[in-house]
């Protein structure tokens, strides 16, 4: 029995030690994401089973790697523009950091938020496991209503584009001036057809008609949404940073933790936002994020406050662009002095950090409850083995030791996090910003090659082409997350989806 005991703990320890490394990998290489592990293993894994390495630990390494993953992509966001799907929104916020010579203290308050929203989700899985499981049964009515769901969501995300913009001077024209300039309503206009015409392509690369993918070396789980992704939220921002900066300040050595109890009350929303999203099909930590500020500038106008602006900006900061805001950033920098927008932005970078983590630990929570997944990582786990879904009162075992190696990966990550920014901030310091830019270019694009061929080369292309619109329309780069959110809610109202498992 004690045997059996140390047996089971010793590959637990490996899954957990392995997965931490691999998840460190993950999020620190642009292109590189905790799926790609997780379909790797899964392609592996009749042949680490063969090896006498257990499915469970299998599990747990999926498990750790995305864990850490969610701690550490901040700092490929922050400190070369190249982000992954879930920090999209950090761009701007963490790029005016690292030009305001603040980029170790952006580190330190994504790894309170991520820190915070891994302990704030673990009694959200309490109440979804009573709301979800077969006591309240509401997922079940919940699966009918999930495609109008989506389609309200999407609808509040583009109502909260507060870009003004003119309307061309020919229906300036034609109406007489009915059509004028400073229009908020071409804001909205602009970034609902950037949302469809990402959604658009999104069809075209993970429809039920979607062009092949396939990778000339036979790596496993080929997928043009990879490329599609790095294409739309990675070159496009790296072709931006390359053309307009050249050189970087010096960065203060700041890495000291922020106090948690200002962020307790706007990381557990955050929590409640992931926990949300998690059990919604094609919503990401960014879609959750303008929720949760979104909600706390309404709830900031009902007390009468001026609210931080659907933007997370205040009222001043929204009539600026993001190149006023980054000569602000440039100036600080020089001066020494920090400006109105460095709290929000860090702010901003705690919540959408505290989000990422929540969703990863309600998506694995949600496996178990409803046994569905809600990620490459957790789909990995259900095709792996059998789910033994949480029916009773206590949690599966096989959940208790996947969710004990969740946490533990997650305490490992903090220190890990100020390791490797101090790492990429000495690299900074060595290597020009614009050859790092490139070579990180050069490098996506040489994964994208060996992982989806030249299938998987013209979607980045095509990508990266539509990811340049929003800087140059002045709207959200968040509003491509259409790619993904228009074919499933396309799917789900022609009833395909079920054939996919998402409801």
């Amino acid at each position: 029995m004690l045997e059996a005991y140390f047996y089971e703990l010793g590959w637990m320890l490996f899954a957990l030690f392995f997965g931490v490394f691999m998840g460190s990998l993950t999020g620190i290489i642009p292109g590189f994401h905790v799926n790609n592990v997780a379909l790797i293993l899964l392609a592996l894994s009749p042949s680490l089973l063969a090896l006498g390495i257990p499915l469970s630990a299998v599990a747990g390494i999926i498990v750790s790697t995305g864990t850490v993953h969610t701690f550490l992509n901040y700092i490929p966001s922050a400190l070369m523009g190249a982000p992954d799907a879930d920090q999209a929104l950090s761009l701007l916020p963490g790029h005016r950091m690292l030009l305001s010579g603040n980029a170790a203290r952006g580190v330190a308050w994504s790894a309170r938020g991520s820190q915070l929203g891994l302990f704030l989700s673990l009694p959200l899985i309490i109440v979804a496991r009573i709301a979800f499981g077969p006591e309240l049964g509401w997922y079940d009515q919940l699966r009918t209503m999930l495609p109008f769901i989506l389609l309200v969501i999407s609808a509040l995300l583009l109502a909260t584009e507060t870009t003004r913009l003119d309307w061309p001077e020919w229906m300036q024209k034609l109406s007489r001036g009915a059509f004028g300039t400073d229009s908020r309503f071409a804001g909205f206009f602009t970034a609902t057809a950037f949302f469809l015409l990402a959604g658009l392509f999104g069809w075209t690369i993970i429809g039920p008609t979607s062009l092949p993918a396939k990778s000339p070396i036979d790596m496993p789980g080929a997928s043009l949404l990879l490329p599609g992704l790095a294409g739309l939220f990675g070159i496009a921002n790296l072709l931006d940073i390359y053309a307009t900066t050249s050189h970087l300040p010096p960065q203060k050595e700041n890495w000291d933790l922020p106090p948690a109890k200002p962020l307790l009350v706007p990381c557990f929303w955050s929590g409640v936002a992931g926990a949300s999203m998690g059990v919604l099909p094609g919503m990401t930590a960014s879609q959750a994020t303008v929720l949760v500020m979104g909600g706390r500038n309404v709830v900031a106008k009902v007390q009468g406050k001026t609210g931080y602006g659907m933007d997370w900006e205040t009222r001043r900061l929204t009539e600026m662009t993001d190149d006023e805001l980054l000569e602000i950033a440039k100036a600080e920098s020089e001066e020494g002095v920090e400006g109105p927008q460095t709290k929000q932005d860090l702010e901003i970078i705690a919540i959408l950090s505290a989000v990422n983590t929540a969703v990863t630990v309600c998506v694995l929570g949600f496996l178990y409850i409803i046994s569905r997944s809600r990620s490459g990582a957790t789909l990995a786990l259900k095709a792996m083995y059998p789910v033994d879904t949480w029916s009773n009162l206590e949690p599966t075992a096989d959940f208790i030791r996947l969710l004990a190696i969740t946490l533990a990966a997650g305490l490992m990550a903090m220190p890990i996090m100020r390791y490797v920014g101090k790492g990429m901030l000495r690299l900074h310091a060595a290597i020009p910003l614009q050859q790092m830019i490139m070579s990180v270019i050069l490098f996506v694009g040489a994964l994208v090659f060996v992982s989806t061929g030249f299938i998987g080369m013209s979607v980045l292309i095509v990508g990266t082409m539509i990811g340049l619109l929003p800087p140059r329309l002045g709207i959200r780069r968040s509003h491509a997350m259409g790619v993904i959110l228009v074919p499933i809610m396309i799917l789900m109202f022609k009833n395909l989806v079920d054939n996919a498992g998402f409801l």
